[in-house]
């Protein structure tokens, strides 16, 4: 029926905390005759592909991963995928083969990983075998996390131990723009509802990057090792890790160097213009700072988040005046949260994190400082990406 013999092959799960493996995935292969192997997957992606053979094919692979899987080290966990169309063709309160196969095994059950492909196409009997796997001691992993909206509702439902980020979805996200929030937020809250994160699809170091910065506590992908027949040794991938973990928070302390510059250069400005206000604000003594390319606009509100003043932009060499936002209310901005709770208390310079303007559409930070006994808000919207 396929072009060729099937063949589980593994790939590993990197634990970020350590850089040892912590766990394999089995993964799908067909050996030709000429000995190459080539991935099961599209098969399984393909509606056309006939459902029995393919259940065969599917069942046959599981069954080499769980023999092989005696070899692998007593700490290590095996990931299984486990489709929903072959829970839809299951008869009420039917014996679950996964568990069958597993029981035949002699895998003690805390050792797999029961991963939830398909999700969009989920059986009303999910939850319920979802919860038998449970109940028989596998964990639970919903693969291809946040590759559609719709799934959330299906995965609080299900309640799993680990969310893999959809890898596409992840790739995206690493090169930056607007999906790296959307997955960041993802990751955020999938760690709030107690789940652990994979991120697959780790191919460059920008993508393991990523994937720390998102908080997962795995990592899988071709930038350590492709799916192979062997095993890796546990300590095969540690140094590596170690040299590419340590880049990474270089670059995060240089980040903070920045930021701490940043902050220095902001507390000078804020200061000058306190200065002019305080000075009665006179338009030919306006501070220039020709020095803070990233410096987008100054304006003043009251403590409440009403804009007093008219937005001053600096487009070198001169200062423009746009008076349109006098008497919006910003307060609900979360920048103003934390000024109100910070700034006055501390009497210092509060800068936002970065969050999305909603009047220009571009990444900013607000640093912000009362003035005038408190009665007032000084505030700068900085240029997240000019810093």
């Amino acid at each position: 029926m396929f072009d060729g013999q099937p063949l589980a092959v593994f790939q590993p799960f990197i634990d970020t905390a350590t850089g040892r493996i912590a766990g394999v995935e089995a993964l799908a292969r067909l050996r030709r005759d000429d000995g190459r192997l080539h991935s099961a997957g599209p098969l399984f992606n393909d509606p056309k592909t006939p459902l029995t053979p393919l259940r065969r094919l599917d069942r046959e692979v599981r069954e080499q991963a769980l023999a092989r899987f005696h070899e692998a080290p007593p700490d290590w966990f095996l990931s299984l995928n486990i489709s929903p169309r072959w829970i839809s063709r299951l008869r009420p309160e039917q014996a679950l083969p996964s568990l069958k196969q597993l029981e035949r095994s002699g895998i003690d059950p805390t050792r797999i990983v029961f991963e939830i492909t398909e999700l969009g196409g989920a059986s009303s009997r999910l939850p319920g075998v979802v919860e038998r796997y449970r109940q028989a001691g596998a964990r639970i992993a919903i693969d291809d996390f946040g590759a559609g909206y719709s799934q959330l509702d299906r995965v609080l439902a299900l309640q799993p131990d680990i969310l893999k980020l959809d890898m596409r979805l992840f790739q995206q996200a690493a090169r930056g723009g607007p999906s790296s929030e959307v997955v960041k937020a993802l990751a955020q809250m999938a760690e709030k509802t107690g789940c652990w994160i994979i991120a697959e699809g780790v191919e460059t170091e920008a993508e393991l990057d990523f994937a720390l910065e998102c908080g997962a506590r795995y990592v899988q992908g071709y930038l350590f090792a492709k799916p192979e027949e062997r095993f890796f040794n546990s300590n095969a991938f540690v140094n590596r890790f170690a040299q590419l973990r340590d880049h990474y928070v270089q670059q995060k302390l240089a980040e903070r160097a920045r930021l701490m510059t940043l902050r220095q250069q902001l507390g000078e400005l804020m200061n000058s213009f306190k200065d002019w206000i305080e000075n009665g604000a006179h338009a030919d003594q306006q501070p220039q700072p020709h020095t803070s390319p990233w410096l987008l606009r100054i304006f003043q509100c009251d403590r409440y988040g009403t804009q007093l003043t008219a937005n001053l932009e600096w487009r070198e060499p001169h200062w423009h005046s746009d008076a349109r936002y006098v008497g919006h209310n910003w307060s609900w901005r979360p920048y103003f949260y934390q000024l109100l709770a910070e700034g006055w208390e501390e009497r210092r310079l509060i800068l936002s994190s970065t969050y999305r303007d909603a009047t220009t559409n571009q990444y900013c930070m607000t640093a912000g400082q009362f003035i005038d006994n408190g009665k007032k808000l000084l505030l700068i919207d900085i240029d997240a990406a000019g810093f």
